[in-house]
């Protein structure tokens, strides 16, 4: 009887220690909320003041400036301003290649119509037409005729009203024209008894075609002539059954006005599901269509997304040909000029987004749009169950730096179920050890002593050994965590049986990036860099990549989750890198048995970097990393070669700006 009250006490006591947690917590969620409730309204009565809307052109100005001066700070000293300036100028001029001066050579493009490949497939270019200006209308159908690959076909549905005939006179211009030249049957057309919308109309497209592969193409924008060649090729040399390319927008009817210059990632699936990246132009194996719908009326204005998502899903060999090959014409009306000209397709984006996911047997699952666009996603996974996680600290003195980054942990973090493991490495002052004594107080932290000399694998394999969660975070001292579901937010992503190590966005203290996702080759040990590096916390990142949860090749250690089991199966780190590269070769590891590396831009941090350890910029520690550089190139030889898919390679390897390969 005695022991069956005291246990009910001891029930009690936890049952009220947990409702004090959770107290604490909604307390401090509500007072976030409150605050930024605040805030907003704040915000909106300066916003709704005339003397602020008045004020408008001066705020431009005074943000252009100091948008140059913080340029200028970037830049260094006055040799790096005349540098970048330098690098600009030549950029722009590069630019110019990407447009009609990329068209092939009379010589070329004669070589190309006469290359004989053993797969010659007939390729069925959809075009639903409607209302279409006849100068849109004729440069369309000229950069088919145009292609140096000829086994095509045009398959034109009209949904145009009375007032256009002119749209069905200027097909049989060009139907008559083709027929002339030998290529009868070529051009196929269909006016419709009414119009029936982008997706009906496309649908009609396709009861015309023949061809084994399908491409889909507006009716207002311009292909570049190798488009086709380019596509055949990667049919026969890697059985590609869904191929897309580059592409940029342009104004003026001018293609060498480019506006925006899209350069894309390889197929990557967590960017698809949050940004339709692959848009334009896509052609793939008419089989792929068997038992489904090309495009489903329900989904009009995102009719596009919804189809590339249940396509590479059932693809088996995605292709990207990183060159420029589509050009969308930027006018009113098109979606090209921006998505408040279709303000529906917003919500359709979100519908076949969520049918994605449904179909991947996601649930309770919520779709937003970010910052950058509001057809560009954050999607919110459920957290199934409260699994532990196991933070893992390597140390070495530094006692501010770590309590500054374990009280953020214990002060900030909404999500309970962690326990945090500090590697003690050859301390020398009295003070962290007497910090030690106080963090064994808590029960979520241990402290574990490494012997011998610092190398970071072995201290980290350490404290992942004698780990009890589920989950290993590794996380340096030097950080402080901002977001307060911080460890939600990256965990969403290591539950997914396809996914392996989640990186988080880290800024420097003057809140410019740190890390957001590592590129393979960048920078000039040629070994990994971190894009976007230096630029604000509040920049948006190129095509918004800063925007939204993305695939890379590799995170950074500094903050890294992966469930334990993946780390035991990629063979822990690799201690033979001591100091650096050991996370990208973990990460790269993971890649090579099949898994996804993720970086979320929704879970960040502070990095004060290289306080713990100092820079390696001279001496021994420059002679260290340059041998670990090497060992690194020579064990990834082959996946430097072929470039990190995640990272165009029209870009340059020498910034981390997605400035253009000069």
């Amino acid at each position: 009887m005695v022991i069956h009250m005291e246990q009910e006490m001891n029930y009690q006591e936890a049952y009220e220690k947990e409702h004090l947690r959770n107290a604490d917590l909604a307390g401090r969620v509500a007072d976030l909320e409150a605050r930024c409730d605040d805030l907003t309204f704040k915000l909106n009565r300066i916003k709704n003041n005339p003397l602020w809307k008045m004020s408008a052109p001066l705020r431009r100005c005074m943000h252009f400036v100091i948008r140059q001066k913080d340029r200028i700070k970037n830049c260094g000293n006055l040799k790096g301003i005349i540098a970048k300036i330098k690098y600009k100028k030549i950029e722009r001029q590069a630019m110019g290649s990407y447009g009609s001066s990329s068209f092939p050579t009379p010589e070329e493009a004669k070589r190309q119509r006469e290359e004989k490949f053993t797969r010659m497939p007939k390729i069925s270019i959809l075009v639903p037409l409607y209302n279409t200006p006849e100068n849109f209308l004729r440069e369309m159908i000229e950069s088919v005729t145009s292609q140096t690959y000829e086994n095509w076909e045009l398959c034109l549905a009209d949904g145009s009203d009375k007032e256009h005939d002119l749209v069905a006179e200027t097909i049989a211009e060009y139907k008559k024209k083709d027929e002339a030249s030998g290529k009868s049957g070529r051009i196929l057309y269909q006016k419709l008894k009414k119009n029936e919308g982008i997706s009906g109309n496309t649908n009609q497209c396709l009861a015309m075609a023949t061809g084994e592969y399908i491409g889909l193409f507006d009716h207002d924008d311009i292909l570049h002539p190798s488009v086709l060649y380019e596509y055949v090729k990667v049919i026969n040399e890697q059985q590609a059954d869904y191929i897309y390319c580059d592409e940029t927008t342009f104004k003026s009817g001018d293609i060498n006005k480019m506006l925006t210059m899209h350069f894309k990632p390889d197929y990557a699936i967590d960017n698809l599901r949050a940004n339709n990246y692959i848009c334009h132009f896509s052609v793939f194996a008419r089989k792929l269509l068997d038992g489904t719908e090309l495009f489903r009326p329900r989904f009009d204005g995102s009719q596009d997304h919804d189809m590339i998502l249940r396509l590479t899903d059932r693809a088996e060999k995605v292709v990207h040909v990183p060159k420029l090959m589509y050009y969308w014409r930027s006018h009113a009306g098109s979606t090209a000029a921006g998505i408040d000209a279709k303000p529906y397709a917003v919500e359709a984006a979100k519908g076949a987004v969520a049918d994605h996911l449904k179909r991947h047997g996601f649930e309770h699952f919520q779709i937003s749009s970010t910052r950058a666009f509001d057809t560009i996603f954050k999607i919110r996974y459920q957290i199934i169950g409260s699994p532990k996680i196991s933070i893992v600290i390597a140390n070495k003195d530094h006692k501010e730096d770590l309590k500054r980054c374990i009280t953020s942990i214990l002060e900030k973090s909404t999500y309970e179920n962690y326990e945090i493991i500090v590697v003690e490495n050859n301390s020398t002052q009295q003070e962290i050890f007497d910090y030690y004594e106080e963090l064994k107080e808590n029960e979520k932290i241990r402290v574990l002593t490494y012997e011998g000399e610092f190398n970071y694998s072995a201290v980290n394999n350490l404290g992942v050994a004698n780990a009890n969660g589920e989950y290993i975070l590794l996380l340096n001292n030097d950080t402080q965590v901002i977001t307060v579901n911080w460890m939600e937010e990256l965990l969403m992503y290591a539950q997914r049986e396809d996914v392996g190590a989640v990186g988080a966005k880290l800024y420097y203290a003057d809140k410019t990036i740190q890390h957001a996702g590592v590129v393979l080759g960048l920078g000039a040990h040629r070994t990994a860099g971190h894009s976007h590096y230096k630029q604000h916390r509040d920049n948006l990142g190129y095509m918004g990549r800063l925007c939204y949860a993305q695939n890379v090749s590799a995170v950074t250690g500094a903050c890294l989750l992966v469930k334990k089991a993946l780390f035991e199966e990629a063979g822990r780190l690799d201690e033979s890198f001591a100091v650096s590269l050991n996370d990208v070769d973990f990460c790269l590891k993971l890649r090579e048995k099949g898994y996804l590396n993720v970086f979320t831009p929704f879970a960040e941090l502070y990095h004060f970097e290289s306080i713990s350890r100092g820079l390696d910029d001279n001496g021994e520690k420059a002679r260290r990393y340059n041998k670990e550089s090497e060992r690194f190139r020579e064990k990834w030889k082959d996946v430097l070669k072929a470039g990190d898919p995640y990272y165009n390679a029209n870009f340059s390897l020498d910034r981390s700006d997605f400035a253009l390969k000069i």
